[in-house]
């Protein structure tokens, strides 16, 4: 049977910072199935465990807004004051012509942007804390950040969460390992596998 009918599906995870979506994507990503992970541009700075081009595609603000400017990117948005994310169109294009499934790890505006582009060639899953008390919880003690960086984190948390009802599914993540397998399961049933 050959694989010229191959047709790339999208398979997006967003959640408020700290709910576990990463988590999750590394997880299936582990699993043998026939995905890849999008790997978002963004124009923060880099963090010291992060690698460029396999965490995220780190780009300067003026590049970001270059690549705007030529189109290149299927959606992006400015998530905080010239802090940019976005997904480039030739993320997709590697992904789908190595004969896999893309998922993406972003943001829930992102997120939604994604499942609009891709219709019903795309599969949105909402991870869920199981309350905001959880999740502040998980964000203080990752530690990476200002309590004023922090906080600005939660209110962003607090109004993502009105987004949930936007997609396809939502799984709250309350134990780990159970989570994973229900998007597991979402994920194979989605991709027919």
């Amino acid at each position: 049977m050959s694989d010229n009918n191959f047709t790339g599906k999208a398979i997006i995870f967003s959640a408020p910072s700290g709910a576990g979506k990463t988590t999750i994507v590394k997880s299936l990503l582990a699993n043998k199935l026939p995905l890849s992970f999008s790997i978002s541009a963004c124009s923060r700075q880099k963090r010291e465990n992060e690698i460029n081009g396999k965490d995220y595609h780190f780009l300067s603000i003026e590049d970001f807004k270059q690549k705007i400017n030529e189109q290149a990117f299927i959606e992006w948005e400015e998530v905080y004051e010239n802090n940019y994310y976005g997904t480039l169109k030739s993320e997709i294009e590697r992904i789908w012509n190595d004969k896999k499934h893309v998922v993406f790890d972003v943001d829930v505006v992102g997120g939604l942007n994604l499942k609009k582009h891709f219709g019903n060639n795309a599969l949105a899953i909402f991870i869920q804390p199981p309350s905001m008390d959880v999740l502040i919880e998980r964000l203080r003690n990752r530690a990476t950040e200002s309590e004023a960086s922090l906080n600005k984190r939660i209110d962003k948390a607090k109004h993502e969460m009105t987004y949930s009802p936007s997609f396809d599914s939502i799984i709250i993540n309350d134990q780990l390992e159970e989570t994973i397998e229900v998007a597991e399961k979402k994920v194979k049933d989605f991709l027919n596998l």
